[in-house]
């Protein structure tokens, strides 16, 4: 009986069980699964062409032919893509499911051989001649090929459980040796390829002794895992299921004679540092971790350490290094492209390649640029690192506490790692690239250890040809690294550190140096980085003169940039709001109108208008500044007083500043006028921390200002240490002061005799514009910065009130 339908309307059609084989079948192809005489087989029918070939022969004689495919992953194949043997079956049953699939039962009846193909469309019929089995005549040898094939598939329909217990009944009592075979053929989980073969194979004898070599193979491969599966058994526990299931994968490796993961990993890594030119000590230790690594299983924690720490080794570049590039004029040319002036740090540059192209193996001496933020310090390493074709790293050190960040943490801890010169040089690929270290006056210490005192090590030319990490605990030879440190002061850095560092400053920019550095790279960049064209915008010199003066007071030209970068995003709104047609040429007044409000003001004539106050020059680790020094004197009875946040340093420059005055007093100041009054000392900005010691002849002549009634000259700033004899004591970064002095609209500089030759660091036409008057005693310095004596009053009265006798 056959059933029609829907699952819910299904109608039953008597299926002859006699009939003739005709001359042609409409041919089902089969996907992954070959079809044997004398079963039931399931299907489902799922392709057009095939749902048309069962609808065709349901209402015909219902007999198809079902032969397999050799390529199962063609959807569908063609003739030559067939087999040429297969089965005829009756469609015993067929199902429609809601996907709008069939389920069809066929009967296979006998095998088949394709004689030749009919037609190919709309699905595929072939003409078939019968294929009958031959030699299934009764014999000793072909009982006992029954009697094997029977007792082996029963061993295995005990072990394994996919195959149901009926069929080890089905076995036995079948005696017919074509059918014994075609049944256990079509119950095996085998290759198509084999089941194939068993079905063309017409000999029954033949047939059974080839299913007899696979039952007997698939009884050892039962076996076998019987035999993994004791092996593991008792190692297994609850927690322990991964663990489980890679001891089966090694015992299964084991018996098949392949290497497990573990050595093939181990191996792998061997391969990768056996490549390697390693010195003899890493070598040694290397072969021992290896070893090691072979002999623990992967599931130990102790495993993970050993591969990483291994493939840290295999990692790093221990002979792979760039060739220099010592063509002294290239070198010159980048360094001018990067860079405008700094001519000394160019010269310094140009003498390291020197040396290196007449001594290769001369070990160079560690960089170390100070100056304030914004001077170029770290695009200058880059310049060098292009300048000598060697690879650039950048390590950033301010801020760090941790030892171990520089020398990392021992492999006995948990998420232990290299430190940050061992990841640098893994980075680069190369033994010798430069590494740009910056911020080094930033390091601090605290119970975690010295990192400045790590860094020794690093950097001294002495010690770093054997430089250890904690992590790999080998030596590796740093002397072929060219280190650049920067910092903005070198104050913070230990001796120990800075001792080992050959000192660059870079002071600053001048006035006319900040508008050639916009000119050539600042603004450039900026249109760049705002989406905008060289056709759509452009910058006057008016414009950034204005931009330099009112609305930037720094020695670099980092906030230079910015206010230019500020100018370009507004301007890139108009352009992208359609509002501009046309090129923009930003002026003076554009750039005011777009920036808003002035944000530096020049009040040094303001300040020092009245008498007491004194503008002095001051450096700091962002450059140098401009100070204003005021005194005021009240009755009391010879009390000092200091505010503004001075440093001990600056306190004790107030009070040899007021012992020089009172040991030396103002022609027409009574010698009691000190202990009848009380002097107030104040640096505004209080905020801000001070010291220094060159704050003295600023305070000294703010007070003889202030007794004398004599303002002190708006166009003058002085610096300078003052002893109790009146000497004027020399100082330290003239440079950054002149600077200062530019900015801030002064014109005469006071400073002392012994810095006279610190003037040649000062660019050449900032020298035009400053008149510099060195001088050596304090009474120099007031005859210079004193103005002419204004109407006297008593020191400490209300404005306005009569001067003393």
């Amino acid at each position: 009986m056959i059933e029609i339908g829907t699952p819910g309307q299904a109608r039953e059609i008597e299926v002859p069980t006699q009939r003739g084989l005709p001359a042609a079948l409409p041919v089902l192809p089969l996907r992954d699964s070959v079809t044997f005489p004398e079963t039931l087989v399931p299907l489902a029918v799922g392709q057009e062409r095939s749902m048309a070939l069962v609808n065709d022969v349901l209402g015909g004689d219902r007999m198809i032919a079902l032969v397999a495919s050799r390529k199962p992953e063609l959807e569908t194949p063609g003739p030559e893509d067939l087999y040429d043997v297969g089965v005829a079956g009756v469609v015993a049953r067929m199902l429609k499911v809601p996907d709008g699939t069939l389920r069809i039962l066929v009967q296979a009846t006998q095998r088949i051989r394709v004689a030749g193909w009919d037609r190919t469309e709309p699905y595929l019929v072939a003409r078939i001649a019968e294929a009958p089995d031959s030699g299934g005549q009764e014999t000793p040898e072909l009982i006992a090929l029954m009697r094997n094939v029977q007792a082996t598939f029963s061993n295995i329909v005990e072990e394994v459980p996919y195959l149901p217990e009926e069929l080890h009944i089905a076995i036995a009592n079948l005696d017919d040796p074509g059918a014994l075979s075609h049944l256990i053929a079509s119950a095996l989980r085998i290759r198509t390829e084999e089941k194939q073969q068993l079905l063309e194979e017409r000999d029954v004898a033949k047939r059974l002794r080839r299913l007899s070599e696979i039952l007997a193979r698939e009884l050892e491969v039962v076996a076998l895992g019987s035999k993994i599966q004791s092996q593991v058994q008792s190692e297994l526990d609850r927690t322990q299921r991964e663990y489980f299931l890679r001891q089966q994968l090694k015992a299964i490796q084991e018996e098949l004679g392949e290497g497990d993961e573990m050595a093939a990993e181990a191996e792998e890594l061997r391969e990768q540092l056996d490549e390697l030119e390693l010195p003899e000590e890493v070598r040694k230790q290397v072969d021992r971790e290896l070893s090691r690594l072979e002999r623990i299983p992967p599931a130990s924690a102790e495993h993970g350490v050993i591969r990483g720490y291994l493939e840290w080794i295999a990692a790093l570049p221990w002979s792979e290094r760039t060739a220099d590039n010592l063509d002294l004029r290239h070198a010159r040319t980048v360094l001018d492209e990067d860079h405008y002036d700094i001519e000394q740090v160019k010269d310094r540059i140009l003498e390291f390649l020197a040396v290196r192209k007449l001594k290769p193996d001369a070990r160079g001496s560690i960089l170390c640029l100070v100056g304030p933020p914004g001077v170029g310090k770290t695009s200058l390493g880059r310049s060098i690192a292009r300048a000598l074709g060697r690879r650039f790293e950048r390590i950033s050190v301010g801020g760090v506490r941790d030892e171990a960040e520089i020398r990392g943490h021992r492999r006995t801890y948990i998420g232990a790692m290299p430190g940050v010169i061992v990841r640098a040089l893994r980075d680069a690929g190369s033994k010798n690239p430069l590494f740009m270290i910056d911020e080094i006056d930033k390091m601090g210490s605290d119970f975690r250890g010295d990192p400045a005192s790590a860094m020794l090590e690093v950097l001294d030319p002495e010690q770093n040809a054997t430089f250890r990490d904690h992590y790999l605990d080998l030596p590796f030879d740093l002397s072929d690294v060219m280190f650049v440190t920067t910092a903005n002061t070198l104050d913070t850095i230990p001796g120990p550190l800075r001792d080992r560092m050959e000192t660059i400053q870079l002071a600053g920019y001048t006035e006319e140096e900040k508008l050639e550095i916009a000119r050539r790279y600042l603004v450039p960049r900026q249109i760049e980085r705002n989406g905008l064209r060289r056709a759509q915008i452009a910058f006057s010199d008016a414009a950034l003169k204005t931009i330099v003066s009112d609305y930037t007071r720094e020695a670099g030209v980092r906030g230079l940039e910015r206010e230019i970068g500020t100018v370009c995003r507004k301007i890139a709104r108009q352009v992208a709001e359609g509002r501009v047609k046309r090129k923009v040429t930003v002026s003076a007044p554009k750039a005011r109108e777009l920036l808003g409000k002035r944000r530096v003001f020049r009040e040094t004539r303001r300040r020092t208008a009245e008498p007491g106050v004194s503008t002095g020059l001051a450096w700091t680790p962002v450059g140098g500044d401009v100070l204003f020094v005021e005194a005021t004197a009240m009755t009391g009875s010879g009390k000092l007083t200091i505010t503004g946040q001075l440093g001990d340093v600056m306190r004790e420059s107030a009070q040899a500043a007021l012992s020089w005055v009172r040991s030396h007093p103002p022609e027409g100041i009574d010698d009691d006028w000190f202990a009848r009054h009380d002097v107030h000392v104040h640096v505004p900005a209080g905020a801000i921390p001070k010291d220094g010691p060159s704050a003295g002849i600023t305070i000294a002549t703010a007070l003889v200002s202030l007794l004398t009634r004599r303002p002190v000259r708006a166009d003058v700033a002085m610096t300078g240490e003052i002893t109790l004899t009146g000497q004027v004591l020399p100082i330290g970064g003239l440079k950054e002061k002149a600077l200062a002095a530019q900015r801030s609209g002064i014109r005469v500089v006071l400073a002392p005799a012994l810095n006279e030759q610190d003037v040649d660091d000062i660019p050449e036409h900032l020298r035009k514009d400053l008149d510099f008057h060195f001088v050596s005693r304090i009474e120099q310095v007031l005859e210079i910065a004193l103005a002419a004596r204004a109407a006297r009053r008593r020191p400490g009265a209300p404005r306005g009130a009569p001067a003393a006798a």
